[in-house]
């Protein structure tokens, strides 16, 4: 496969646009890798890049009043984090940390918004992608406000399962991980999920989590 293939193919099937648009985008892209942990954007600097997620996971966290770290928003294949549609976005609002290894396209100042204005299929999907977070921050948002701890750690453990089959979340999350995601403590994350154990709602299948009765765990979201 020739440089920059794959990255092709990838921008072609992220904006469903044609293989000469595809390619005339990678052109402009450059190739990162994040390790796990690592810091790729600080708040308060100033951002004038795009990031577009090839592989892996990064967050958005700030750290509240109380010192407790809160998910902004969560970046994963295909999403873009950066300087999207402006040539300069003002400081950064929020760390963008990598929860695992990351993979991405970076394009440098002024580059992506370029291509959106060059090309509408360009444009419509990164339209359709903010949207997208947009409703995803705006649910958090209503779910911290409407939501006990105990009903966001079950939402999130039924949000994870669907993500999968439905019934299972193959990969378990760290309870401090989640705990961020929904803005509470590993405690109480960790108290919640014990709890559907006891009453069997829910088992483990080594890294596992098996919803043996979603229904029961819906109906105590609240």
């Amino acid at each position: 496969m020739e440089p920059g293939a794959d990255l092709t193919a990838f921008v072609a099937r992220v904006f469903a646009c044609s293989l000469a648009t595809a390619e005339a985008v990678a052109r402009r892209a450059a190739n990162r890798v994040y390790a796990a942990r690592a810091v790729v954007l600080r708040q308060g600097d100033a951002c004038s890049d795009t990031w577009l997620v090839m592989a892996g996971r990064a967050q958005a966290l700030v750290c509240g009043v109380d010192g407790q770290l809160a998910l902004v928003q969560e970046y994963a294949d295909g999403d873009l984090f950066g300087a999207i549609t402006a040539l300069h976005s003002g400081p950064q609002a929020a760390d963008v940390v990598a929860v695992e290894t990351l993979r991405a396209a970076l394009f440098l100042s002024g580059d992506f918004l370029e291509l959106i204005e060059a090309h509408s299929a360009v444009g419509l999907a990164v339209s359709r992608l903010l949207l997208r977070q947009l409703r995803s921050a705006t649910g958090r948002m209503v779910e911290r406000m409407t939501l006990t701890a105990a009903g966001r750690t079950r939402a999130e453990l039924l949000r994870m399962a669907v993500e999968e089959d439905g019934r299972r979340v193959v990969h378990a999350p760290v309870w401090t991980a989640m705990a961020i995601r929904i803005q509470t403590t590993r405690e109480t994350v960790s108290r919640e999920i014990s709890k559907m154990e006891r009453r069997g709602q829910i088992r483990r299948e080594g890294k596992s989590i098996v919803l043996v009765s979603p229904r029961a765990i819906e109906a105590e979201v609240s």
